[in-house]
């Protein structure tokens, strides 16, 4: 069966994206909230300007000398994982562009360069969830602060006006280890990332998209090396990881056996994960992250496929399977 690629999602997110269009400034990570809400902007000629001084002077949404949340949520909705939301966006000056950004501040306290992926939700006065989107932030180095803006130029056309921003999730992975879905070739010729995932009555799908964006054939033979990973990127025991769909479920593709793979520069492969979400009795297990390792001998890629294996215990991989050309 076909598995998509992945833009940055995981389950659960693509719905809270829907219709959102992220654009991003490099720099900090922070959360942001407004005193007094914004109606949507209607277009580059809206008089309605909300990224410079001229578009009103929003709060920061704490409490003055406080450090505290005027907003419905704690002070984790603001801070964490090394990710602080320090105020409203202020370096965006198109408002009618991007009318919605907050400034945010990442420090690697790790001892080698980490990449990190947050999630960062704009909310309502009430905390609803008015929109979504996740930014990456690459190779941090040990003691670094880096600094950045996350921004929306719109939401969904129903709904309250925006009153500020919260970190939802911080992912984060080896930058040696994490994927790379652009940009120049990593030294191993290959490019490993996650795809879409998709979900139905509790059965769980996942792809793993390999590219050659090497100079010469890479050749596969078999099944992607997993090692799952918990939310400290420690190893998870107790789960199986089975060739094929071990009972999990018949999906097409996953029983077939492994072939030779053989890609030129530019082609591709797939492989998919599979699981159930079932609980019965015991402790949920989740896994965030997995390492990859396309074969043996390869450079490990950290992904975040964000495994909610239930009580099942059971994890199925597919064998690579080479991409038929568009």
């Amino acid at each position: 069966m076909p598995y998509g690629r992945m833009g940055t999602s995981s389950l659960g997110l693509s719905a809270v994206l829907a219709g959102v269009l992220l654009l991003s400034a490099c720099g900090s990570e922070s959360i942001a909230a407004w005193s007094d809400g914004f109606q949507q902007t209607r277009g580059p000629d809206s008089a309605d300007r909300r990224g410079d001084p001229s578009c009103g002077a929003p709060s920061t949404g704490m409490s003055p000398g406080s450090g505290t949340s005027e907003l419905p949520g704690g002070s984790e909705d603001l801070e964490k994982d090394g990710v602080r939301i320090t105020g409203p966006g202020r370096g965006v000056r198109n408002c009618a562009l991007y009318p919605f950004s907050a400034e945010f501040r990442v420090t690697n306290h790790e001892t080698e360069p980490f990449t990190y992926t947050i999630t960062f939700t704009f909310v309502s006065r009430s905390g609803e969830v008015l929109a979504g989107t996740e930014q990456t932030v690459p190779a941090v180095e040990p003691g670094q602060t880096v600094e950045s803006t996350v921004a929306l130029s719109r939401l969904p056309p129903q709904g309250p006006p925006v009153a500020g921003a919260r970190i939802a999730k911080v992912r984060s992975v080896p930058a040696d280890e994490a994927p790379a879905a652009a940009g120049p070739c990593p030294p191993s010729g290959i490019r490993v990332t996650l795809g879409n995932a998709d979900a139905a009555m509790g059965l769980r799908v996942v792809g793993l998209h390999l590219e050659n964006c090497s100079t010469r054939a890479y050749r596969l033979d078999g099944y992607p090396q997993l090692q799952l990973l918990d939310e400290a990127r420690k190893p998870v025991t107790g789960v199986e990881v089975l060739h094929g769909d071990g009972g999990i479920s018949t999906v097409t593709g996953f029983d077939d056996p492994p072939q030779p793979v053989n890609l030129k520069p530019g082609q591709s492969a797939s492989a998919g994960l599979m699981w159930r979400n079932t609980v019965t009795d015991g402790i949920s297990v989740n896994v965030p992250y997995a390492r990859v390792n396309a074969k043996a001998g390869a450079p490990p890629v950290m992904v975040t496929p964000e495994l909610d294996l239930g009580t099942t215990g059971k994890l199925g991989v597919s064998p690579w399977k080479k991409d038929e050309a568009p």
